[in-house]
């Protein structure tokens, strides 16, 4: 069973397990609760935190989340003892010495990171704020301050936004958890970039992405694993078109949870992994589930509700769980849950998924032709200022004014406006890029528009106070450059075709100009007496005449322009 004590004022659960001990120091906060000017606060955190340990003897790390970050290890008593005490120790007193080291170091670990195919999926559901934040790099870096680093370990670093939990039956000796004075922090409320769901949207990706919010339910964990059977068998199996057909099922820290689904997919198959996978969401939907999919999901979770360890692998669910203020269940009562599931409960969340699904699709396809609406990429509405037209001679026009900026091509406006900015990224070469809370991103580049520093500066004036982040310099290569427009007055020079083409049209010219001379001493040497004469009877020569003639005069005029030009170039 999963005990409950307390730490020092820190929530503790306690669970025991064979081998060595390992312990984890939870706190409710996230990369959910920053903001996208202050994107990577938590992680940059952690890092500094976890500085003091070095190398030691024992396996620790440190994990940021969407809702909570955990500073884990595996160890002795000792290990777990001195560690965690040399975290809260560090937490009171960060060691800002190395604040820019550990930036750098930050940046290095985004450079190497791979980018997932359904990485951008947040982002598209919720914007660029809470949740969403998780599809974005973490912006805020360049211009966090050791006040900003204080301010986040006091309010969210506390002994009342933590849980501890150790694979053991009782706290070791001597722990100390010296933590701040604080308050229980609540989950952030989800937003929303989507008008309307089931939506889509699509990307350069090789396969097909879905995810759905759905109550957190055992019938919902049921109905993912059953997903992923199905897809495996339609996909991979019978159809051969994908590979990799899985799923996962995260619980948000609410009520709610996120199922993901991800299949992918050869361009050859695009069309059909994307008409298979809708395919089996509809099967599922309709209730065609099949009842030994649903027996198989329920064996395996009762398997791992068996374990011997099974509490001790709960630890950090329950710890979660715990600063969220979700129930947590005995495995028992868990048990009985998902031996309670039906067919008729995964059909129920089958619809549920649906209803909220959204749906990413390789570029060139779409989903409207399954009832999935485009996901918004353009702004409703473009703000009223003055406008500057495009150096590059395009139908973009950039809009300044007081609300905010747009740019607008005629038919279609992206717009953020300053109340609902994000961030705006600045670079000393006068570029701007401002991203608004839903998402939308509006780039101003100086040397692409007719702009000065007064227009800039009026732009930064908009934007709220700390939401502008300052970016290292570019490289020449990295800032846009219009593209010249080509000369009036400068006629290319020719090669030898041209000048093949000017000796062809005077030879063409010359010998029609011999065949109307024939035509014409045929037709006036005609004796008009003799009405024998074949000629004058003959409308094929008058008509060989004036084709002749007409066509002499239309070389001729060519060859005399081709060489007005030839001699101008």
């Amino acid at each position: 069973m999963i005990r409950e004590t307390e730490v020092d004022g820190v929530r503790t659960l306690l669970a025991r397990k064979s081998g060595p001990l390992v312990a984890g120091l939870t706190f409710r906060v996230g990369r959910a609760d920053e903001t996208l000017a202050t994107a990577g606060i938590t992680h940059l955190l952690e890092h500094l935190a976890l500085h003091h340990s070095g190398l030691s003897d024992y396996h620790y790390n440190g994990a940021t989340g969407s809702i909570v970050t955990h500073f884990h290890l595996t160890g002795s008593e000792d290990d777990v003892v001195k560690h965690l005490i040399g975290v809260c120790d560090a937490l009171a007193n960060l060691p800002l010495d190395r604040l820019e080291t550990e930036k750098g170091i930050l940046r290095t670990e985004a450079a190497g990171r791979k980018v997932g195919v359904g990485d951008a999926m947040p982002l598209w559901r919720y914007g660029a704020q809470g949740y969403g934040l998780l599809s974005y790099d973490e912006l805020g870096l360049p211009r966090l301050t050791p006040d900003d680093l204080r301010h986040w370990a006091a309010t969210w670093f506390t002994r009342q936004n933590a849980v501890l939990w150790i694979t053991s039956d009782q706290v070791p000796a001597g722990l100390r958890l010296r933590l701040p004075e604080g308050t229980l922090r609540p989950v952030p409320r989800p937003s929303s970039a989507l008008p309307t769901t089931p939506a889509y949207f699509s990307d350069r990706v090789n396969g097909v992405v879905f995810d759905a919010v759905v109550r957190r339910s055992a019938p919902a964990s049921v109905f993912s694993a059953v997903l992923e059977r199905e897809m495996y068998r339609n996909l991979r199996q019978e159809g051969g078109y994908s590979y990799q057909a899985s799923t996962s099922y995260d619980p948000r820290g609410d009520a709610f949870a996120t199922v993901t689904a991800f299949a992918d997919a050869l361009p050859d198959k695009q069309d059909a992994v994307l008409g298979g996978f809708l395919d089996v969401l509809a099967k599922l939907r309709v209730g065609r589930v099949d009842p030994v999919d649903v027996a198989s999901v329920r064996t395996q979770a009762e398997e791992a509700l068996r374990h011997d360890d099974r509490d001790a692998a709960r630890l950090p669910g329950a710890a979660m769980n715990l600063l969220t203020g979700y129930p947590n269940q005995p495995a028992e009562e868990l048990l009985a849950e998902v031996r309670a599931v039906t067919v008729d409960d995964v059909q129920a969340v089958a619809t549920e998924a649906t209803g909220t699904g959204l749906l990413l699709v390789p570029a060139g396809l779409n989903a409207e032709w399954a009832g999935y609406v485009p996901a918004p990429t353009f702004s409703t509405t473009a703000v009223d200022g003055l406008r500057y037209g495009s150096k590059q001679g395009s139908d973009l026009t950039l809009v300044v004014g007081h609300e905010g900026v747009s740019l607008v091509d005629g038919t279609h406006a992206v717009t953020v406006r300053y109340a609902e900015c994000a961030v705006a990224m600045a670079w000393p070469d006068g570029a701007r890029q401002l991203i608004g809370l839903d998402s939308i991103s509006v780039r101003i580049e100086p040397t692409l528009y007719p702009i000065g520093p007064d227009v800039i500066a009026r732009v930064d004036a908009g934007v709220p106070p700390g939401r502008l982040v300052w970016q290292p310099p570019r490289e020449p290569s990295a800032i846009p450059q219009p593209k010249p427009a080509p000369s009036s007055t400068t006629t290319p020079k020719r090669g030898p075709v041209a000048t093949a083409g000017f000796i062809t049209l005077i030879v063409l010219a010359s010998i029609m100009g011999v065949l109307s001379c024939l035509c014409g001493i045929a037709i006036f040497s005609a004796d008009p007496a003799n009405p024998d004469d074949d000629v004058l009877r003959d409308p094929v020569t008058y008509t060989m005449f004036g084709i002749v003639l007409a066509a002499m005069i239309a070389f001729v005029v060519g060859a005399i322009r081709l060489g007005r030009r030839r001699r101008a170039s």
